[in-house]
């Protein structure tokens, strides 16, 4: 199909187009927390991923157990500068690994390729700095993946939920209005961040933070616990106003068939 009244999509990064389970960050939290001398789990780790690391890292810190955890062990509840601090430290740990889980994602390349053909710009927002993306653009373009644009937090003034990253992408690809473009992520931030710019919204399950595995580890489940994994992680994703949902960005294809098709006939999102 070659799409007429879809300008752009605008895809996240970790768990989306590469970093299949979005292993990266999560890696990168747990490490400087451990380091301070408070463990979190990966499930804490997970739960507010998508926002921009300083505001995930004040999330974290805010959570009951691990407040409780810090003032055991710091003699005091985490501070605005332990926030920062932390988030000073997290940068060069995430920079060390990010190369290691920056390939594309099985069929990301072919699919992005085939939906520039059919005339769709690509445009990228995440929750990384813009020195972090940096280092993970080169190594998905020698793989074969190359948005169009790519907007960062620290270049904006906010990370999401705020739809700030969205409106520099149709700016620097020239594609409006908004409500006939398309934003496709895999965490309930990069949903609201899409539906805050009123956009089309699609959510991505399989390969990304709300199923939360590795490749190995996905295909070494039978196939009705990823059925059921899958389950859950499109009911968050619905429950944050993805008005899609799909396994891989391979997935979305007929998704965004229907989309051109909806807007031929009028409708919005």
């Amino acid at each position: 199909m070659r799409y007429q009244h879809i300008p752009a999509v605008i895809l996240d990064w970790a768990g989306t187009t590469v970093d299949f389970g979005s292993l990266a960050p999560v890696s990168a939290l747990q490490r400087i927390f451990e380091a301070n001398g408070v463990p979190i789990t990966t499930a804490e780790a997970r739960e507010h991923m998508g926002v921009l690391k300083r505001d995930q890292i004040r999330s974290i810190c805010a959570g009951r157990r691990v407040r409780d955890e810090w003032s055991g062990h710091h003699g005091q509840p985490p501070s605005e500068p332990d926030v920062e601090r932390l988030f000073t430290e997290f940068l060069p740990r995430q920079a060390e690994i990010l190369a290691e889980f920056s390939s594309p994602i099985p069929g990301v390349r072919e699919t992005v390729e085939a939906w520039k053909a059919a005339g769709l710009r690509i445009g990228s927002t995440t929750g990384y700095t813009r020195a972090l993306l940096d280092a993970v653009i080169p190594v998905a373009a020698r793989d074969g993946y190359s948005p169009d644009a790519s907007v960062t937090p620290d270049e904006v003034g906010g990370g999401r939920p705020k739809p700030f990253m969205c409106y520099r992408n149709a700016i620097l690809l020239g594609a409006y209005p908004l409500w006939r473009c398309v934003k496709i992520g895999d965490t309930p931030s990069d949903i609201a961040e899409g539906v805050n710019a009123g956009m089309w919204t699609i959510g991505i399950t399989r390969t990304g933070n709300e199923v939360g595995l590795s490749r190995n580890e996905w295909e070494a489940l039978p196939p009705d616990e990823q059925a059921a994994r899958e389950r859950v992680a499109a009911r968050r994703l619905a429950e944050a106003g993805a008005r899609f949902t799909a396994a891989s960005l391979a997935d979305c294809s007929d998704i965004l068939d229907d989309i051109e098709r909806r807007l031929a006939a009028g409708e919005e999102p």
